[in-house]
């Protein structure tokens, strides 16, 4: 880290987003099927619950990301985790179906202004230079949320139950996250560079490119929001329904668990490829190489079998884990660090809708297509990259233009 400060800074927010992922994201998989018995609801009333917070926090975003812009990232972060535990004690306390609802209502705002968008956000204002690593770091941390998450959500219902595990979720943002974000600086520790200059996708360096408003940025713009949906749209689908996808692929039950449970540790070996050896590279190259993760490890499954199926498991995983940063950097390499938080907020927009949606579509893909559903997210995966190749070249040719001429998308 270039200052000396952004190690505990990292180290702070990487705890705080475990947590917010942990209490929220990875909850329902073990928290509906008790809570839905106790008050009589259908478990898929509680995930539709669940599939609205979702939806509420792609609505949310672009707002929080806009109040990080101008305030800064602690205020917004404090504000969430007093929304987490509101929402997370409402839910404990739930005693009738629309009670349910509601408070995943507030915890959907909470996400939308808590998860990893606000985390990036709060970091590239604090440090618009060299945000980039610091990105990595958090997701290193956070990217086992799982981990942690559903060993303690299971210790607690075998001990406390559902609502006790509500309840305590909500008293951890109230003991740990307000005090660790309480501790984030109050204002920016670099100084925003007084001339952003672009970076070409072949170059090593990663100084912030500069904000563009024009018709060629927002074209750049719906291209990364497409390439993100789709990301998102694959990694919830994946991660609802990868063991019976597995077995419907031909592998037995418990090669197809083991092989699942294999994703988690490729995508964090993937952020530390990042961190590691694809760190000086741009973001948009490591970008490409992610986006072809998936794709080529549906092909390898197809003809690999059972070897077949662990591959697929390293490449989607460790694809995925480089998507998860580069959703933070690319944006900030291509557009620059001045109003990072409001247009990150309206990118991810669309990849919270689909990621919404995902467990739903993917599984009525399943229902008429079984196995061969792969085909569908490989195909996604291969539009997305065509994407980023398209926008790699676009950038290429805007690079090559003379300085002397001016660009057709500078400001005048």
């Amino acid at each position: 880290m270039r200052h000396t400060g952004q190690t505990g800074v990292v180290l702070r927010l990487g705890t705080t987003q475990t947590l917010a992922w942990a209490s929220s994201y990875y909850l329902p998989a073990l928290l509906a099927a008790p809570l839905a018995a106790e008050l009589g609801m259908a478990v898929t009333h509680v995930f539709g619950a669940f599939t609205l917070a979702l939806v509420i926090s792609a609505l949310v975003g672009p707002a929080a990301g806009r109040a990080i812009d101008r305030h800064g990232g602690r205020a917004v972060l404090l504000a969430t985790n007093l929304l987490f535990a509101a929402g997370l004690a409402a839910l404990g306390f739930a005693q009738a179906e629309w009670q349910v609802w509601a408070a995943w209502c507030v915890v959907g705002v909470a996400m939308g202004s808590g998860l990893y968008d606000a985390a990036f956000a709060t970091l590239v204002r604090l440090y618009p230079v060299s945000a980039r690593n610091a990105i990595t770091g958090i997701t290193l941390i956070a990217g086992f949320a799982s981990t942690v998450g559903w060993p303690l959500t299971q210790w607690g219902l075998d001990t406390l139950g559902w609502r006790g595990t509500c309840l305590g979720w909500a008293a951890l943002h109230i003991a740990v996250g307000l005090p660790l974000h309480r501790w984030l600086p109050r204002g920016r520790v670099e100084e925003m560079p007084a001339i952003q200059v672009a970076v070409s996708p072949d170059s090593h360096a990663s100084t912030p490119a500069a904000t563009t408003h024009t018709s060629a940025g927002q074209g750049v713009a719906l291209v990364l929001a497409a390439v993100f949906a789709i990301a998102w749209f694959t990694s919830t689908a994946m991660a609802a329904h990868l063991p019976l996808l597995l077995q419907a692929q031909g592998l037995s039950a418990s090669t197809a668990l083991g092989v699942a449970m294999l994703v988690g540790p490729a995508q964090v070996a993937g952020r530390l490829l990042e961190f590691g050896f694809l760190r000086r590279a741009h973001p948009l190259l490591s970008s490409r190489f992610a986006t072809a993760g998936h794709p080529l490890g549906v092909l390898l499954l197809a003809l690999g079998g059972p070897l077949g199926g662990w591959l697929f498991a390293v490449m989607h995983g460790m694809g995925n884990g480089i998507l998860t940063i580069a959703k933070g950097t690319l944006p900030l390499v291509v557009f620059g660090a001045a109003g990072y938080g409001e247009r990150q907020g309206w990118l991810m927009a669309p990849a919270r809708v689909a990621q919404a949606f995902a467990p739903v579509l993917f599984g009525l893909a399943m229902a008429h297509w079984g196995g061969r559903a792969l085909w569908l997210t490989a195909g996604l995966g291969l539009l997305a990259l065509a994407l980023l190749q398209g926008l790699a070249l676009h950038m290429a040719r805007r690079d090559a233009v003379p300085a002397t001429t001016p660009r057709p998308d500078a400001p005048a």
